[in-house]
């Protein structure tokens, strides 16, 4: 049997239209294929994108599992299992008197992912509704101060009293969330000891038991609560898809853990990752992924964008850096507390439906809602009715309908054309090309619109940036969307299409722990600093030996990992806290406060201006984050030699496509990607066509093949 000698990595993104997966050999083969996500059981698609890769390097699959050395994991099973409020019933345990917690939220939070129409709509505005039912909810008899000081012991029996009618009503898992926790884990950790004694493993089984002081170890209570109750409606959903795949894994012959992709931007193994961190992990390993190319190619400032079959997402990397966190990141409509790597995602894809909106005076929009892969599009035959992004484009002339997907999907363009007539052309009564290429025009502006805010927000212009164009439906937009932005550089690569696997390939080993502790680094009034180096350092000490701990279990050595310290801090009498990079990991005299105090000054004034930076009022440390990161692998982008004969020459034929700018249908040149070489030049209008994706190059611009293959879209 084939093993060491194949020396494979697997990384696997499931979308929620095509499951994608990037294997790349010790010999430096890759394959990249896509199949269908298989939205009824995941487990089926990832099995098929396996296969599907071992064909292609001819390897039987036995061979090619027993010679990997890591399979890498992001899933949207986190997402879906949230959107469908599909997950168990849960117990929220809480202090007595805090039992609404979750209804109350927060004063605003009937704002929390609403759109500008829905705030606007105040009478029918709604808070969104807590994932623990309110009569599943106790509160206990217990009760720590600010400094985690007992105030009132545990009342064991009036807990176990209550906890024989939350297990009759029929629960599946646990949330404990108790005032200060944090600070003091005694009380927590005994509820969970209280429960398991009561109902051990051969009652309950595998019901999971959360505590907010393992999982978000933080100050807000609202938040922790929510990351808790999120962590543990998500968990069995994760648990049944992962076992599955393991399972399958194992009688193939694979002998190694799983890896998930964080959204923190590092991976872990299974047992050392909670359901929350998975969320939104694939747009982070395309942005991580996206980081290590920019710097591969020399760009400092890259936009990295992804439009797949369902959602466009984008992130920012600024001078080499992923350095955008959300610290208490929505997710759907929930306010939950963990560090999580800003990417922004709205509704267009290749499966974004059109529609007419009436109660706009019959707006043409385009989204959010979409096809999904089963039916997907009108022109896949699969008995969908609604026109998509993607049968316009077929419309249009911009998508072969005979090599669509590699060819093993064949497109009707009879279907995305009745579909675009009936629900679009006629009620506007315009043509059906007219509409086609106002779907094209308006999904193109959503996403231009998105990339335009989380520069300009940000302080950033986007014409400062090289953008990156991924995913499935990436290219065939990235003119429209970035182009016409004013970016001076669109780049497509070979791995565009499952770029988000691609990503996770270049992801290191890394784990991320928090705690919310409050120090006075410098006293208001007088700027004294802080004495109470012991305390500050204990802190960190205990967050590295949690993470030593882990990364020795997972079978790594602790002492090749690098560490680094985040801390969130705000200036006395402010609002706004903000997270800065430590300079130290401890700190051991006056120089090392200093060194602390002027990197958040520095970070504070280029987020918040200058003018805000009020070191007299003192500066407050309110949080801890220590990330432990293990040697990233090596990796490189392949390089091809110079073409030897013109883009011409390599012209596969041509078809006729109609052009926005242009007005008109014309016959235009169609190249296959893989035939391109470093050195071609090729003006535009034309389409490149590749496996996966179609490059789609508008009139005005012109597209030049780098060392790479990469595919360098410029202004003509």
């Amino acid at each position: 049997m084939i093993t060491t000698a194949i020396n494979a990595l697997i990384n696997v993104d499931i979308g929620g239209t095509f499951t994608d997966c990037f294997v790349r050999l010790g010999d430096g083969r890759t394959s990249a294929v896509k199949t269908p996500t298989t939205g009824y059981r995941l487990a089926v698609g990832f099995e098929q994108a396996l296969n599907s890769a071992a064909v292609d390097l001819g390897l039987p699959l036995e061979d090619l599992l027993a010679g990997t050395q890591s399979v890498q994991y992001s899933t949207t099973v986190a997402m879906n299992t949230l959107l469908q409020r599909s997950g168990p019933k849960l117990a929220l345990i809480v202090t007595q008197g805090f039992e609404d917690l979750l209804e109350i939220s927060k004063g605003a939070s009937w704002t929390d992912a609403a759109v500008l129409r829905e705030i606007r709509n105040v009478a029918r505005a709604t808070k969104p509704d807590a994932l623990i039912d309110r009569e599943l909810v106790i509160g206990v008899r217990e009760r720590l101060d600010c400094f985690g000081q007992v105030i009132q012991p545990l009342d064991e029996d009036h807990f176990r009293a209550n906890l024989r009618g939350l297990v009759d009503q029929g629960v599946r898992g646990f949330v404990v969330v108790l005032l200060f926790s944090y600070i003091n884990s005694a009380h927590e950790r005994r509820i969970r000891e209280l429960i398991e004694e009561e109902y051990p493993e051969a009652f309950l089984g595998a019901m999971p038991i959360m505590l907010s002081c393992e999982v978000a170890p933080k100050r807000w209570e609202y938040t922790r609560a929510n990351t808790v109750a999120l962590n543990a409606y998500l968990h069995q959903a994760m648990w049944e898809e992962l076992s599955g795949m393991s399972d399958a894994l194992r009688e193939r012959g694979y002998e190694r853990g799983i890896m998930l992709v964080h959204n923190t931007g590092g991976m872990a193994e299974v047992y050392r990752t909670s359901a929350v961190q998975t969320f939104n992990g694939g747009p982070v390993a395309g942005l991580i992924g996206g980081a290590a190319v920019g710097a591969a190619l020399g760009f400092d400032n890259v936009l990295v964008t992804d439009m797949g079959g369902t959602s466009f997402d984008i992130g920012l990397v600024v001078k080499g850096s992923t350095r955008f966190y959300q610290f208490r990141p929505l997710i759907d409509r929930y306010w939950a507390d963990l560090s999580m790597l800003e990417t922004r995602s709205i509704g267009a894809g290749g499966g974004s439906i059109a529609w007419i909106n009436d109660a706009m005076g019959g707006r043409l929009e385009v989204g959010p809602p979409g096809a999904g892969s089963m039916p997907g599009p009108a022109c896949y035959g699969m008995g969908g009715e609604e026109p998509t992004v993607t049968d316009a484009d077929v419309v249009l002339g911009y998508i072969n309908p005979d090599g669509y997907f590699g060819g093993r999907i064949k497109l009707d363009v009879e279907l995305a054309t009745e579909a675009i007539e009936s629900r679009i052309a006629r009620p506007l009564g315009i043509s059906v090309q007219e509409a086609a290429a106002r779907i094209k025009l308006i999904v193109d502006a959503n996403m231009a619109d998105v990339i335009a805010r989380e520069t300009f927000m940000r302080g950033y212009d986007p014409r400062d940036f090289i953008l990156f164009a991924y995913g499935g439906a990436g290219p065939t937009h990235c003119v429209g969307y970035g182009g016409n932005l004013g970016i001076s550089k669109v780049v497509v690569m070979p791995s565009s299409p499952l770029f988000c696997a691609w990503g996770s390939s270049t992801m290191p080993v890394a784990h991320l722990y928090e705690a919310s502790r409050r120090f006075e680094l410098l006293r208001p009034g007088s700027m004294e600093p802080m004495t109470n180096y012991d305390e500050f350092n204990a802190i960190v000490e205990d967050l590295e030996s949690q993470a030593r701990r882990d990364l020795a279990s997972e079978g790594y050595d602790p002492e090749e990992a690098t560490f680094s310290l985040d801390l969130t801090m705000k200036y006395g009498g402010q609002i706004h806290v903000h997270r800065a990079a430590s300079p130290v990991l401890r700190i051991s005299n006056l120089d090392d406060v200093r060194s602390i105090s002027l990197a958040f000054e520095q970070e504070y004034s280029s987020f918040f201006s200058a003018v805000n930076v009020f070191p007299e009022g003192g500066v407050e440390i309110h949080s801890f984050a220590l990330r432990a990161e293990m040697p990233r692998r090596p990796w490189e982008l392949p390089t091809y030699p110079q073409a030897k004969v013109d883009s011409s020459e390599v012209r596969t034929g041509s078809r006729s496509a109609y052009w926005l700018s242009l007005g008109e249908r014309v016959d235009t040149p169609v190249y296959v990607e893989s035939t391109l070489d470093p050195g071609m030049r090729i003006e535009g209008p034309a389409i490149i066509e590749a496996p996966y994706t179609t490059t789609v190059i508008e009139p005005g611009f012109v597209v030049d093949v780098d060392n790479h293959r990469n595919l360098v879209i410029t202004r003509s």
